[in-house]
């Protein structure tokens, strides 16, 4: 029996705010994205959907939206010795150090596991 394929990097581009197409939200609301791959497993698990709030203060320990190397990644928002660290969950993933916050455009304030009752956990209250 054959194991099966791993899905290919799926690749979603997400528009810095002012490229928005009228009707769309503002940089300041809130949005929704799904979870991919599993590098935040075990508290996110691929499919879950997460809320991201833009204006959302980032501190040590939260979940964040950030940039780097031209791609968007979620990740935990870690201090580490006078800078930040994002950091993945999973320990197969490296963290990524980082001097200050510029990077971070969002911090998660919700997760939901789609097909699942009771299923939705709230950050950062």
């Amino acid at each position: 029996m054959n194991a099966p394929a791993t899905p290919a990097r799926r690749v979603i581009p997400i528009a810095p705010a002012g490229e928005e197409e009228q009707g769309a939200c503002s940089g300041s609301e809130s949005f929704a994205l799904m979870v991919l791959g599993d590098s935040m497993e075990p508290e996110f698990a691929e499919g879950d959907v997460i809320v991201v709030e833009p204006d959302g203060l980032a501190t040590d320990g939260s979940f964040v939206l950030a940039r780097h190397d031209g791609e968007w990644i979620f990740r935990q928002l870690v201090a580490a010795g006078g800078g930040w660290q994002l950091r993945p969950l999973n320990p197969r993933y490296p963290a990524v150090g980082m001097g200050d916050l510029s990077a971070v455009r969002g911090v998660v304030i919700q997760r939901t596991t789609p097909g699942k009752r009771k299923s939705t956990t709230r950050y950062g209250e």
